[in-house]
């Protein structure tokens, strides 16, 4: 089978069917300027604190204290984040969307709490890295607060309970996000968030398999 041919180029064909939402580079309209900071403003922050809080875990060898515990709820909070992303990023926005997004958010939140908790009681946590915790934490409410701005009715559809039996199914979006942006923000993902953190697991395990050697 080839891979134009495969069940899954078949469905993301599907997918994208509609005609790319396009972003001015000079916004128009709050819409446009909610948007373009959206998209080109609190995804990509998400890297930088990602990297840097990386950096932290390395630096006080986290391999050696807190370890699989502690890199295991860090994978967590990632996939509490990556999660709702994706379906921002791929699907229309409705109640189903925006209900995993906050549901996300505050078991994010919850984790993050756990995670210093656990941090805390087995190595050094400086000012610095709760500083870079701080942004962490912000930025999934800031992406679903831009995102219930530009989509206010579905906001109200939520709080209604969502009557409508699209209101709880994953669509298409009807004007899909621009294919290189998407990969663009997919590479990212795995170049500043799944690798460092793979890499930070990896020790924490080859460590761990060292001292059950001795």
């Amino acid at each position: 089978m080839t891979v134009a041919l495969s069940p899954v180029a078949r469905a993301w064909r599907r997918w994208r069917r509609p005609r790319d939402l396009r972003v001015p580079r000079t916004p128009v309209d709050v819409e446009d300027a909610n948007r373009r900071f959206l998209m080109y403003g609190v995804m990509p922050l998400w890297f930088v604190p990602a990297v840097a809080d990386w950096l932290m875990h390395r630096r006080t060898r986290i391999e050696e204290t807190s370890g699989t515990r502690e890199s295991a709820v860090h994978a967590l909070m990632m996939t509490e984040a990556g999660v709702p992303v994706a379906m921002a990023l791929l699907a229309r926005v409705n109640p189903l969307v925006l209900s995993v997004m906050g549901g996300a958010a505050v078991a994010h939140g919850a984790t993050a709490l756990w995670d210093v908790s656990l941090a805390t009681g087995e190595r050094e946590v400086r000012p610095v890295e709760q500083h870079i915790h701080s942004f962490l934490e912000v930025l999934p409410l800031s992406a679903m607060a831009f995102t219930c701005c530009l989509h206010w009715d579905q906001v109200r559809a939520t709080l209604r309970g969502g009557d409508r039996p699209e209101d709880w199914r994953l669509l298409p979006k009807d004007n899909p996000l621009p294919a290189r942006y998407l990969a663009a923000i997919g590479l990212g993902i795995g170049a500043f968030v799944v690798l460092p953190y793979a890499e930070e697991m990896r020790r924490c395990v080859r460590a761990a398999r060292a001292r059950k050697a001795v």
